[in-house]
Formats: structure tokens, sequence, C-alpha cells
């Protein structure tokens, strides 16, 4: 058995804490300045670990090892959502970066290898997986110029060239080169922490597919327009919203959900009659067949509302992503060093939200690990885990590294 270092795990992971602090945790937004310290901080570790560490032009980070025999790829994102959590993708990196070295010194591996990569963008500043994609060799240079930051609408082409990344090339993908691909992360909800479980073994991430309903009606006065006259398109907007939650519940899967993320009425004045309302709304799920249903049903409640002829109903589909599985022989090694590690306090488990993982399996095996979230807590500066929850994980998951190394 390998057996990583808890104080080397913990300790890099608390000075992580330490670059963007907010209370208990982290605002380290895509190339914030407190971002690109993390990102060279990390190169620098990497060095120290033996690995060949670059930024690449995208901004991420990326450690290799050279070594003639096998090689595993790990790793997460750095970068944060504003005022969040400290363990939201940092966990994965330096967990990443924690097997690589334990691997390293167990005499056994001398002839593989552990690749670490911190992939950029993953919260979505500048766009969907950035990171992943370009890794992938399916970001374009379009989308690059394209891309601007969701809260400032700064360029990404800007971002770039102030952090001095222009003109940097991208890392891609050497094909033949991996077994498989593992990323850790924190639960992002309490299946795990209300279970009284330790390691969550992840068999698929789920779908997102989103859309935006549109209601049109009539803008007119709140004191004088009669109830039977009025064409509210609020009013419509909230009538569809209520049918979503009345007939989904009888299509969904066990672990369905479903958001109305916003609700825009138009003019929204307080004494004016809504003419116009925009929703958006997404539903996630794992299972192909339910999402298939579910797309049905929502066509069907906006056709329904348009049918009555008192508001135009509209739906547009702005995403329907596919669900990604990990590899069952993955999964399995999850399972095996769990038995070791942790007998008796594994579950295999679906994630409900997005991770690099999804676009990895694209192209290689993967698989994912998950450690619990107290309270169920993410994308939020309360977010944390046991101490000793993250040292299990990643003695975890540093087995089931290494047990695919061997296999």
């Amino acid at each position: 058995m390998v057996k990583i270092n808890p104080e080397r795990l913990m300790g890099d992971l608390k000075h992580l804490r330490g670059i963007g602090t907010y209370k208990t945790g982290v605002h380290r937004p895509t190339f914030s300045a407190q971002d690109m310290e993390a990102r060279h901080w990390l190169a620098g570790r990497m060095r120290e670990a033996g690995l060949d560490a670059r930024i690449d032009g995208i901004g991420s980070v990326f450690g290799r090892r050279e070594a003639p025999g096998p090689k595993i790829l790990t790793g997460s994102h750095l970068e944060s959502q504003n005022h969040a959590g400290w363990l939201d993708g940092a966990l994965g990196v330096i967990y990443g970066l924690e097997a690589a070295r334990a691997i390293a010194d167990d005499g056994g591996f001398a002839d593989c290898g552990v690749d670490v990569i911190a992939l950029c963008d993953e919260e979505g500043h500048f766009g969907s997986f950035l990171g992943s994609k370009s890794f992938l060799g399916i970001l374009e240079e379009s989308e690059i110029d394209a891309a601007t930051n969701r809260y400032d609408g700064k360029p990404l082409r800007q971002a770039l060239q102030e952090v001095g990344l222009a003109g940097e090339s991208r890392v891609r993908y050497e094909e033949g080169r991996y077994k498989g691909f593992f990323e850790a992360h924190i639960e992002q909800g309490d299946t795990l922490i209300s279970s009284d479980l330790k390691i969550g073994n992840v068999t698929a991430i789920v779908a997102i597919w989103q859309y935006k309903l549109v209601f049109t009606g009539e803008q007119n006065h709140a004191g004088t327009t009669s109830m039977k006259r009025r064409r509210d398109a609020g009013r419509a907007a909230m009538r569809a919203l209520a049918k979503i939650d009345e007939r989904f519940p009888q299509l969904c899967g066990e672990r369905t959900v479903w958001t109305a993320g916003r609700v825009t009425l138009e003019p929204g004045a307080p004494s004016i009659i809504p003419g116009r309302a925009e929703v958006l709304f997404q539903f996630r799920d794992a299972d192909e067949a339910v999402l298939d249903r579910l797309d049905t049903e929502l066509r069907a409640i906006v056709a329904e509302i348009d049918a009555e002829g008192v508001c135009g109903a509209s739906l547009e589909v702005l995403g329907q992503s596919k669900p990604a599985r990990m590899d069952a022989g993955l999964q399995d090694m999850i399972d095996a060093a769990a038995a070791i590690h942790a007998p008796g306090k594994s579950l295999r488990m679906p994630s409900g939200a997005g991770h690099d993982a999804q676009y990895l399996a694209r192209i290689m095996p993967a698989a994912m690990l998950f450690v619990p979230s107290i309270g169920g807590i993410s994308h939020h500066w309360t977010e944390d885990t046991a101490e000793e929850d993250i040292i299990l994980g990643a003695q975890v998951y540093a087995e089931a590294v290494a047990q695919a190394l061997r296999a």
C-alpha cells in the first residue's frame, strides 16, 4: 500500500486557503491576482515533487513526470466561485499532487508516472470548462476571441495578456499516454455526511439541460385593467412553473433536480402588469431516458400555455449536454481502496454537479471520488470538510491511483 503524508497534504491545502482568503473560504476568480498567485505556487510545488511543470496558454497548470512505464493523469481546478469554499477544486488538485508524491516515494513504482493538471476555469468565469476543452483540443480560437468575463465583461484575450499568458502554447492530450484520469471533490451535497459515509464513488456525472422560456402578454396599468381582460405574462410564467412542479415528479428519476434560476418580468414595476416574462430553467439527471421524458413534458406545458391564447409562450434550448459515465474498472479500484482504508463507509453515487472529469471521460477512462461536505454546503464560504475525512479520502485516492497503475 502507498502511504500519503498527511502533514504535507494539509499544509498544501491550508496554504492555498491563505491565497485569496475570504472569511473561512476563498475568493479566487479566474485570472485574478490571487488565482495567478495560486497557479504559480502550484507550479513550484509540482517542480519540487519532480514534475516538469508549466502554466499553458489558457491558464491550466500541468505537471508531467517522465517515466517509461504506465501513467495516470490526476487533477481538478484551482479557481473558485466568488466568495466561495476553500476545497472546491483545490482538494482534487492537491489530492493528485499528493498521490504523485506518495507513489514516487514508493519504491515499487519506479517506472510509473502520475501527472497532475489544474484545468483552468471549470467554474466558468469566462466560459464553460475552458481548460478541459483546450486539453481535449476542442477549444477553438474563435471561442477564445468571443469569451468575456460574466461579471465584468473583460475579454478573455485581454485577461490572458494581462497575466502574461498571451502567445503561450496550450497543452494538449497526448494520445496513448494515460491509463486513466482520477478527480476528487467534496460531495457538494449531504448524502455522505447524513449517512455517516466517508467515500463517494461516482458512477456518472449528470447532464444539464437548460432552457429559456418566454411568455409574451400585454403591458398595462395594474389598477385599471380588469382581471378578465388581463394578459399577464408574469402570471403565465408562474402557471407554467406550477405545472412543472405538478408533473415532473411523475416522470423524474430518484435524483432528478430542476431549477428556475432566474425569472425576469418586464418592465418589473409594482403598478404595471408585466408584458413579458423570461425564465431560465434547467433540469439534471444521469439517465438519458429521464431527460427525454422531461424535455417532452416541458415542451407540452409551454405549448398548453401558448394554446390558451392569453399569452404567447415559447421555448429556446440553451444547452443539452450528455451524461458522462465513469469507467467501471476504475470504480472497482476505488471500491477496493475504500475497502482497505474505509471498510463499509463507501457508496456508489452519481454526481449532480458538473466536473472536469465529464470532459476527460471522452478521451480516456475516468473516475471521481467524493468526500463528505459538512452540512452539504458548497459554492459558499462556509463550505468545509473535516480534516480526518480529507486525509482519509486522500489515502483512498492515492491507493486507487496506485492500483490503476498496477492493473
